[in-house]
């Protein structure tokens, strides 16, 4: 149990840790804007990381070019727009909803309505056994006397 809890708690110590100190914009407030970017997008790489999280080199890329554009004195939405200019959306944590995302965004949705419906059409048809026909009236003779041999 110990190995697992000392496991895990490098494996967040890393990951905490992915922005190396020599990366760090010597202004706090500058570097704080810069991790609140890093938050927000996606490493390309590992992809289900923030860059902030991740030690791939295109994620130590993408977190030099954000502090480059803040140390220039961009604005937070000119960082984004420059890394969404040079990556695409795929590169951003949260895509935007718009026309070319909405599977994206609604598929899974879709895909849940379909499954949905599609198990209640196949609950609800009729069964493949075809019923059975009537008894003519020597079968139904013979019945008679097969549950009165039983009773006896």
């Amino acid at each position: 149990m110990r190995i697992l809890l000392a496991a895990a708690l490098l494996a967040f110590s890393v990951a905490a840790h992915a922005v190396e100190p020599a990366e760090r914009l010597p202004d706090p407030a500058l570097e704080a804007r810069a991790r609140t970017i890093g938050a927000g997008l996606r490493c390309l790489v590992c992809q289900n990381e923030s860059i902030d999280e991740s030690g791939a080199e295109l994620a130590r890329d993408i977190r030099a070019l954000v502090r480059r554009r803040l140390a220039a004195g961009d604005t937070d939405e000119a960082v984004f727009q420059a890394v969404v200019d040079r990556y695409g959306d795929f590169v951003l944590l949260r895509p935007p909803v718009r026309r070319e995302t909405w599977l994206l965004w609604y598929g899974p949705i879709g895909l849940l309505v379909l499954g949905i419906g599609g198990a209640f059409v196949w609950l609800r048809r009729p069964s493949a056994v075809p019923p059975a026909p009537d008894l003519t009236a020597e079968e139904q003779q013979r019945l008679a006397e097969l549950m009165k041999e039983d009773q006896a």
